[in-house]
């Protein structure tokens, strides 16, 4: 852990934040014969000699130690010191959808898929385009097309407390589901994410309470192969390292949203107002996300304080 801080001495607390929640999972590869199959709408590489992925299963697997013992994050402190932050990632929403030649094969052999679907989610009708925005606000994907048919969701309600950690979540759910543990991003629609909230739990060395690291976090992830390709900004910036090819697949967050995050305060490090400006832009486009697909995110809306009556 002391070798990771003094890599990370040139980031803000946010960036390291993100950095260091960011899952890194296996890269794969189809098998030529298995290309074919693919949905063309969503993949554009389907022409290429080898198509990249990563399973879900070994997405879930990047969570077990952090579910287990929190994943720890180096917050550099007013005062120049540096301490470690722990936080637990928490399954806060998810929403898988894939072909309708798919659906009817996950159907045939899972009677309960359909029932783990909640009422939340609006006709697919309503969602023909999707897009996620730039921090400019410009449209950086656009599909005319519908965006495949909704095999599964969740959606926790629970308070903090009465949660349990995102592994043993996903694994009571993919009980119900087995499509969590079976299907690849090349299998995804663009529409399929999911949202991990992230709680701390202690720090080391121990301090006196510290305010600003109560602020808890909600981040956005793609779940589709159809984004791996994008440019991230905060790769462009250097706050990823990019990968090998055929290395490792970095699901960075699109989205954020956070809670108990004051102004002017250690999450807001970054120069020139940077670290603000980051915050905004990423919690906008996790709105912009969930009203186009029309969703009703409990913990979005409790992050942002938003009240339904």
């Amino acid at each position: 852990m002391m070798s990771d801080i003094g890599s990370m001495q040139s980031m803000s607390n946010l960036d390291c934040f993100l950095h260091r929640t960011t899952p890194v999972v296996p890269s794969k590869f189809l098998q030529q014969n298995e290309i074919g199959n693919l949905n063309r709408l969503w993949n554009s590489c389907c022409d290429k000699e080898a198509v990249e992925y990563f399973s879900l299963s070994d997405l879930w697997n990047s969570y077990n130690e952090w579910s287990a013992y929190g994943v720890g994050v180096p917050i550099h402190l007013n005062d120049e010191d540096t301490l470690v932050q722990y936080y637990v990632p928490y399954l806060s929403a998810i929403q898988i959808l894939t072909s309708y030649t798919f659906r009817e094969e996950i159907e045939c052999g899972d009677s309960e898929t359909r029932d783990s679907l909640s009422d939340s989610y609006s006709d697919d009708s309503e969602c023909d385009k999707l897009w996620s925005s730039s921090e400019e606000g410009e449209s950086i994907w656009n599909l005319d097309e519908r965006l495949g048919h909704l095999n599964f969701q969740y959606f926790e309600k629970s308070t903090p407390y009465e949660r349990v950690p995102l592994m043993d979540k996903i694994n009571e759910l993919a009980e119900r589901y087995s499509g969590l543990m079976s299907l690849k991003s090349v299998d995804l629609s663009p529409a399929s994410w999911m949202a991990v909230s992230w709680y701390p739990i202690y720090h080391i060395p121990v301090r006196r309470t510290i305010k600003d690291l109560s602020t808890c976090f909600l981040t956005y992830h793609t779940l589709s192969s159809s984004f791996q390709d994008m440019d991230r900004d905060d790769e462009k910036e250097g706050t990823h390292e990019k990968k090998k090819k055929g290395e490792a697949i970095s699901l960075a967050p699109f989205g954020l949203a956070t809670y108990k995050m004051q102004r002017n305060n250690l999450w807001a490090s970054g120069k020139c107002g940077r670290d603000q400006e980051k915050v905004v832009s990423l919690c906008s486009v996790a709105d912009s996300w969930l009203k186009q697909l029309n969703v009703h995110h409990h913990d979005f809306n409790y992050f942002m304080g938003i009240r339904h009556g």
